[in-house]
């Protein structure tokens, strides 16, 4: 990784954030896609592709948990990192920012949630095939 003018520069397939590791921050994405990955039981699975604009890492400026996911750069990726204090700031001078992240997390909730009940459909078609 490289120090750019703004944000930081990530090579292609480099990692930006590692599942299980402690966060303290969340990244802005303004140039290039990153592929979200979850690893379970030996076997990686990949949850999502976000590109410019859009944002990662977000529930480690509201919980000290584990991050759930690792965040590997597709292609030449700039990020923006943004931390705690800068954001409880940036909120301070611009609320409207802390309703963009609201927006964001409530959007991925809901593809969650439309992923979980398309799985529940194909596993009651599964247990109903003779």
């Amino acid at each position: 990784m490289t120090a750019g003018a703004l944000g930081k520069i990530y090579r292609d397939g480099e990692t930006i954030v590692r599942q299980g590791e402690v966060g303290d921050c969340m990244f802005v994405i303004q140039h290039g896609k990153v592929e979200i990955l979850h690893e379970d039981g030996g076997r990686t699975f990949r949850l999502a592709e976000l590109g410019a604009g859009e944002i990662f890492g977000e529930m480690a400026l509201c919980e000290k948990a584990p991050r759930s996911a690792t965040v590997r750069a597709v292609g030449e990726v700039r990020a923006l990192t943004v931390d705690k204090r800068t954001f409880l700031h940036r909120v301070q001078e611009d609320p409207s920012l802390a309703f963009h992240v609201l927006q964001a997390m409530s959007a991925r909730i809901r593809r969650l949630d439309a992923e979980v009940g398309s799985l529940r459909e194909k596993l009651r078609a599964v247990r109903s095939e003779p």
